[in-house]
């Protein structure tokens, strides 16, 4: 059975056995497309209602050992794809990162992506998680960081992929690493958080981070915003905890620009954790942590009063753990919707059914809802 919350927890931590290990941060590749590295989603679903979008979301799908996991939730978002209403079929999937395990060679991508996602109907979005970024160093091709993760997410058009054997899924064409997905109903901006075990952000891309969120402010009140990261900024687990690094970053360019996004999700951690953080200006935002994708070993939440997991910190004050989910393998449906009365974003996680149990469909675990308006 998943978590019920048993553990009393209710604020994030960090873990004092933790090595922020900056010396494995990688070089960029260059953009595909042109700056400020936006995509108009039209361009890949020019059909996207302008009222109403559904898309599914997770992270950490990727991984050889038990590859049942990652096959069983591809399969129940397949399912959902295919069979759900015509007004709440998702149209597309966001991957938060990690794709694929332990390296990002190219080699590794049919196995762990292409073929569990070879019947999803819709595109599929990402952003890279660390394990996409690195490199086996005992590789004879030498691939550059990314490589592969770019020929299949990063095209300069959409093509067959010479790698994926005899997947029919072709490339997609987000224009940089780190890009911003113009949608009808939200702007997603996608950060890339690079290898480090805690996240790094170059200054550059900080730089057009903080512009993205200024420019955010002409879309008030008509679109939602989205923030996409990786490295999981707050999480109450025992195997990363909390990046500090993130939060502070976060915390500077929200000053900067003097604006703050409507929710924030991330991957990198193996559970589902929610989050609701209270800003000094009243907002609440919540942190989203997706990243039960697949994987095989999934994160638990640390016990309340461990000393090893301190959550004593003034940077986590403020911030409360509302649900989580420590032992399932699961997946978020997001809905954004506008109506004459009513602009909202609507999330459901759905948990997938426990091994022995072949006959059930995922069920929800989880909802929550942002009023916009």
């Amino acid at each position: 059975m998943p978590a019920t919350n048993e553990n009393i927890r209710t604020r994030p931590v960090f873990k004092l056995a933790a090595i922020d290990d900056q010396e494995k941060f990688k070089p960029l590749p260059l953009p595909s497309g042109i700056y400020p590295f936006h995509l108009d989603i039209r361009q890949v679903l020019p059909n996207l209602p302008s009222d109403k979008m559904v898309f599914h979301m997770a992270g950490d799908t990727g991984g050889m050992m038990h590859p049942e996991f990652k096959h069983r939730v591809a399969t129940e978002m397949i399912r959902q794809s295919k069979e759900d209403t015509t007004e709440n079929q998702p149209a597309f999937f966001f991957h938060l990162g990690d794709v694929v395990y332990n390296f990002g060679q190219a080699g590794n991508y049919y196995p762990q992506f292409f073929e569990p996602y070879e019947n999803y109907p819709g595109p599929v979005f990402a952003i890279a998680g660390n394990h996409d970024g690195d490199i086996d160093p005992s590789d004879p091709k030498g691939p550059q960081s990314l490589d592969a993760f770019m020929h299949v997410f990063c095209d300069t058009k959409s093509q067959p992929i010479s790698f994926a054997e005899d997947s029919k899924r072709q490339s997609n064409i987000q224009p940089n690493i780190y890009w911003t997905l113009k949608t009808p109903l939200a702007n997603i901006i996608c950060l890339y958080s690079n290898v480090p075990r805690f996240g790094s952000i170059t200054a550059e891309q900080k730089e057009w981070f903080i512009e993205e969120l200024k420019n955010a402010k002409n879309d008030d009140g008509e679109k939602a915003l989205i923030l996409c990261i990786h490295h999981a900024p707050y999480s109450a687990d025992t195997n990363h905890g909390s990046s500090m690094p993130m939060q502070l970053f976060l915390n500077a360019a929200f000053e900067a620009a003097d604006k703050i996004p409507d929710i924030v999700f991330s991957g990198h951690v193996h559970n589902y954790q929610r989050f609701n953080k209270l800003y000094t200006n009243g907002k609440v935002v919540p942190f989203i942590v997706a990243g039960a994708g697949g994987y095989a070993d999934l994160h638990k939440i640390a016990p309340a009063n461990d000393f090893s997991f301190p959550d004593k910190n003034s940077l986590l004050n403020n911030v409360v753990l509302e649900k989580y989910c420590d032992t399932t393998h699961g997946f978020l449906k997001i809905t954004l919707e506008k109506t004459e009365n009513r602009f909202a974003i609507d999330g459901a996680y759905y948990i997938i059914p426990q091994q022995d149990d072949i006959t059930s469909q995922a069920s929800i675990y989880d909802s929550f809802t942002i009023n916009l308006r």
